[in-house]
């Protein structure tokens, strides 16, 4: 062979190599959003009780990030029309900000979720387990999260079984959760720190935020909620069904403060219903009924702060979580203090703190990790 001939077969082989890798990328990047799609779909259709399924996966392999849209998770058999999940659009990425800290940890960004809860389907025998599909949509992230963000989020609870049907939701979500993985304030109890905003069900504005720690089997914190100017009417399905009356006017608010530390729980839930007015009942359609809204009536008049034309208690809890327990005496007395005594402001009492569970765990001797 010439050595013109030598040298041109010298280039193909040069070449062949790396001609031969480009190729095995490209056909990699182009199978890998079926891939990752049909892991996808056969991990949501292998949870006990649910099927699912997902429109469309783009990979994004500049950033380290795959986008999954149309994900649909629903109950087999379920009672409700809608799916349990309705994710249109989900981010999954690396954490670069946590990657420079020298820790590989993810970030999830969630448009338009909605999530869909059936009570009744809760109470079969065999019943399809939260853990299962918790812990599945988990494991379609392959690195522990970090960051969780979510834009315009729904969550809807409903008792189908009711007539009318009960449905309790929160519209306009949007949350933000961040240090979750604790790459940064690693000598804290409580690293990572949650906010959330929310429209409630009679437009009332909901706000969450408070510090904790997911790293723990039982996860501590010390969170305060608030809803704020809620319509009472909004409120009618459920104290039509459970008290037999309804309202016409007026607001509700509801304040809480919670800490759980290694599985105790201290803190309290503060009602409260202000300048409220009962639908009056003209119609015959019963005396015993007539006679109940009559009576629920004269005790909201009788039991109200006049001053403040606000009727209110303050629920404490306390206790190991899996026997959580409000204090029924203190309740009632609360509620006469309320009236007679000293009206509830209308804000958290920002009195419980993440220390008061703590040295609760202390004095029961309680092993750190929780005590369930």
């Amino acid at each position: 062979m010439s050595e013109k001939g030598k040298r041109r077969r010298y280039r193909k082989k040069r070449y062949a190599l790396p001609i031969l890798i480009v190729s095995l990328l490209i056909i990699g990047r182009i199978a890998l959003p079926y891939l990752l799609e049909n892991y996808v779909t056969k991990t949501l259709n292998n949870i006990p009780g649910y099927e699912g399924s997902v429109s469309d996966i783009d990979i994004s392999l500049w950033r380290g990030a795959y986008q999954i849209e149309g994900l649909i998770l629903r109950e087999k058999d379920t009672q409700g029309e809608k799916p349990l999940l309705d994710f249109p659009n989900s981010d999954i990425s690396i954490d670069w900000r946590s990657l420079l800290k020298g820790k590989i940890v993810s970030e999830i960004e969630m448009q338009d979720p909605k999530f869909n809860y059936i009570f009744e389907n809760q109470e079969k025998e065999d019943e399809a387990n939260v853990e299962d599909w918790t812990k599945a949509l988990t494991s379609l992230v392959p690195i522990d999260i970090n960051h969780f963000v979510v834009y315009n989020g729904t969550a809807n609870f409903v008792e189908v079984s009711a007539d009318p049907q009960i449905s309790l939701f929160l519209e306009e979500i949007s949350l933000e959760a961040h240090n979750l993985s604790n790459v940064v304030d690693k000598e804290k109890d409580l690293p990572s720190h949650l906010w959330a905003k929310a429209i409630s069900m009679g437009g009332g504005n909901v706000e969450i935020h408070g510090d904790l720690n997911l790293l723990k089997q039982i996860p501590d914190m010390d969170m305060e909620f608030t809803l704020q100017k809620s319509e009472a009417t909004a409120l009618n399905d459920i104290t039509r069904r459970y008290a037999g009356v309804d309202f016409e006017s007026g607001t509700f608010e509801l304040y809480s403060e919670i800490a759980i530390a290694d599985g105790y729980l201290k803190g309290y839930i503060k009602p409260m219903l202000i300048n409220t007015k009962l639908i009056s009942k003209n119609d015959d359609s019963g005396l015993f009924k007539k006679l109940w809204e009559g009576f629920v009536g004269f005790f909201k008049f009788a039991l109200k702060n006049q001053g403040t034309d606000t009727l209110a208690t303050r629920v404490p809890l306390e206790g190991d979580l899996n026997n959580v327990k409000s204090g029924v005496w203190a309740t009632v007395l609360n509620i006469f203090k309320n009236a007679w005594i000293d009206a509830f402001s209308g804000s958290v009492d920002e009195n419980i703190e993440f220390e008061d569970a703590k040295k609760k765990v202390n004095k029961l001797g309680a092993s750190p990790g929780g005590i369930l």
